[in-house]
Formats: C-alpha cells, sequence, structure tokens
C-alpha cells in the first residue's frame, strides 16, 4: 500500500494503526527518495494527528508466559546434557516442539504474567517438563542418527552415506 493511500484511509477511519504505522515506516526506511506527494501525504497525516483528527491506536503487547517457561526448562536441561559431553543440541527446536504441545499462556500486564507463571508452575510444570524432555529425546536421537548415517563404522563409503541420508529424510528418493 502507498503512503498516500494509508494517509487516505487513516483520514477517513479516524485512526493510525499499528501496521499501518509500520508500513509507513518501512516505505520511509527503503525508498531512497519519497516523491513530492508523499511528503504531502505525510505532512497531513502529521497535521491531523496533531489536531487529534487521526489518533494512533496503541500496540498491544503481549506476553506468552509458556515461552519464558518452555526456554527456562529447556536451557536447564541442555545445560546438564551439554556439561557431560553430549552433542550440541538446539535449543529453538527444543522449544517450538515443546510449545507446539503446550497451551498458550498469555498476558497483557505484568501482573497477568505474574498470575499465569504462578499458576503454570503449580499446575502444568510436570506438562512442561514432559514435553521439553521428550523434545530433547528426539533432538538426541536425530544427532545419533546422523553420526551413525555418516560414521564410517559400518564400511560404507561418504556416497552410500548421503544416499542413506536422503533415503531417510527425502520423500520419494530413487537411488
Amino acid at each position: 500500500m502507498s503512503i498516500e493511500k494509508i494517509v487516505e484511509q487513516a483520514l477517513q477511519d479516524g485512526y493510525l494503526t499499528p501496521s499501518m504505522e509500520a508500513e509507513v515506516g518501512r516505505i520511509c526506511n527503503t525508498a531512497s527518495e519519497l516523491s513530492i506527494e508523499e511528503y504531502m501525504a505525510l505532512d497531513r497525516l502529521m497535521g491531523a494527528l496533531l489536531t487529534g483528527e487521526v489518533v494512533v491506536l496503541p500496540r498491544k503487547q503481549f506476553i506468552n508466559v509458556m515461552e519464558e517457561l518452555v526456554l527456562s526448562e529447556a536451557i536447564a536441561r541442555i545445560a546438564d546434557i551439554e556439561d557431560n559431553n553430549e552433542p550440541s543440541l538446539d535449543v529453538g527446536d527444543i522449544a517450538a516442539y515443546a510449545l507446539n504441545r503446550l497451551p498458550p499462556l498469555y498476558a497483557t500486564t505484568e501482573e497477568g504474567a505474574q498470575y499465569q507463571r504462578s499458576r503454570a508452575r503449580e499446575d502444568l510444570y510436570e506438562m512442561i517438563s514432559g514435553q521439553v524432555k521428550e523434545a530433547i529425546n528426539l533432538n538426541l536421537d536425530r544427532v545419533a542418527q546422523n553420526k551413525t548415517v555418516f560414521g564410517q563404522s559400518s564400511g560404507k563409503g561418504v556416497l552410500d552415506n548421503i544416499s542413506d541420508l536422503l533415503k531417510t529424510y527425502a520423500e520419494n528418493y530413487e537411488p
């Protein structure tokens, strides 16, 4: 959407949404030079904002407390595993796996987030811990499988190992 259309929409509606504001910012940041029409539209918008004819809608901040709790649990468990000289694990993969299997716990205020945290610690800790453990085990299995595929213990050559890897991960693979 162009700056002119965004400004026209804001003037018509009487408000500037966060997405409209972001789009204007993106256009201004990426354009090497703005046209006279774009400058005039921005001037109209600024005037309308100063007079109150257009108001900026506030951005609503959402906190997913479950993300914090899962990341904390995953990092703690991964630190224990990596201390034992186990392979390096991907925190993002583990957290995403667990989060996809857990309920979100959104809050819009810090007070609400505190409530969600205490609720989760009391009622959902076992579920969070179980999902993180399952995600880590799957990740460890994947790392072990990759080592086996590329390991030379089977006596296979590199091409045979790559072929085995493709059979494992590529759909409709034909040797």
